[in-house]
């Protein structure tokens, strides 16, 4: 029954619409000025939430604070999150290599549109630079998420992602701080990683899904193996622009698919043609799924083959890990135990199917 616990504690987890994604900024220098446009979700920023593995505005205890400040006008939000600035400029720091004074120079909060979504808001901050500085690094506090930060203007621009908590490498004014086809490859492999494991719910209850036909290792291989080279297609394509669907399309099927392969799992036992094919096709929109994820921080543009690469590798490592935890929890026992599928299979399948019917109705009816 452990592998059932394990799905009620991801059930109760389930994702909402408050989406947690990373600030992205844009560094440009000018002669002695520094420009430093930083895209974030503000609300969160302002109700102090800690950003740092969190999936959701949801799952915390500042969602009072937080669904108050979205529902804010963009002028009023503005005034709040000024008062809020001093805090912040303490927080982090861009350095040369002491901190350097920052100069909020503008907000841009949009309109407040559908609060059950996240409003993405723009601040420009500004700097003088001594004559001479070779370049600056970029210090982002723990709580505040993750941060991409990308150099524009020059050639041979840097790109990184930072984790909560770190600083970036040595950005040189002049431009050539862009790294290495490997470096990219290694670095894009934690995001992936991180939006299976803790982030990605929906898709780890679709592999739970694949698991709990039969938690034998060759139809388990089979449909992973599909799975992964419909979503690998549709993520190189999205990643391309040249294939985009709405997400209001693509999230509710999305959970269809969940509710599908957990639902045949209760009424048949083994791997069929048709089931393979189904797989295929959900692994096509899941790959859009993961795709949408990259738009919204994107792909260093001279990097981005290693990349993509990386970032999938990260989410395959991601679906591995979910099925090695779960051949861990169901033990060596349980798969050719006469009682597995009444007990662990059947049980498990119907919790996340249920799951993915409420996520389909909220994703349609509430989102």
């Amino acid at each position: 029954m452990s592998i059932t616990f394990l799905t009620l504690v991801l059930v109760a987890q389930a994702p909402h619409a408050h989406e947690v994604s990373p600030s992205v900024s844009d560094l440009v220098v000018t002669g002695d000025e520094l420009n430093f446009e930083l895209r974030l979700n503000i609300e969160s920023f302002v109700a102090r939430i800690d950003l740092q593995s969190l999936e959701n505005t949801d799952d915390t205890g500042m969602k009072n604070d937080y669904d108050q400040f979205r529902a804010m006008t963009p002028e009023k939000l503005e005034t709040v999150f000024r008062e809020f600035w001093p805090e912040m400029a303490k927080r982090f720091s861009i350095n040369a290599p002491d901190p350097l004074p920052l100069e909020l120079e503008s907000v841009v909060i949009p309109d407040i549109g559908e609060v059950e979504l996240p409003r993405q808001s723009a601040i420009s901050l500004t700097s003088t630079l001594e004559p001479g500085t070779p370049g600056v690094t970029v210090s982002w506090p723990a709580d505040y998420g993750a941060l991409v930060v990308r150099q524009q203007g020059v050639e041979a621009p840097y790109t990184g992602y930072l984790e909560g908590g770190s600083e970036s490498e040595l950005i040189t004014l002049v431009g050539g701080s862009e790294k290495t086809a490997w470096q990219t490859f290694l670095d894009y492999i934690p995001v992936g990683f991180d939006h299976i494991i803790p982030k990605g719910l929906d898709h780890i209850l679709f592999v739970l899904g694949l698991f709990f036909l039969a938690a034998r290792i060759r139809p388990l291989i089979w449909q992973i193996s599909v799975f992964t080279v419909a979503h690998t297609v549709t993520l190189v394509l999205g990643a391309l622009g040249w294939v985009s669907i709405p997400a209001s399309i693509v999230e509710p099927l999305i959970a269809a698919s969940i509710v599908y392969v957990a639902f045949e799992n209760i009424f048949t036992d083994s791997l069929h043609p048709r089931r393979t094919l189904v797989i295929f096709c959900f692994g096509l929109l899941h790959g859009l799924g993961f795709a949408s994820v990259l738009a919204e921080f994107g792909l260093p543009a001279n990097r981005f083959v290693p990349a993509l690469v990386g970032f999938n590798v990260g989410v395959e490592i991601g679906q591995l890990a979910v099925v090695a935890i779960a051949f861990f929890a169901v033990g060596i026992w349980s798969r050719n135990h006469p009682d597995y599928r009444r007990w662990i299979a059947v049980p498990a399948s119907v919790i996340i199917g249920l799951v993915g019917a409420w996520w389909f109705f909220e994703r349609v009816f509430l989102g």
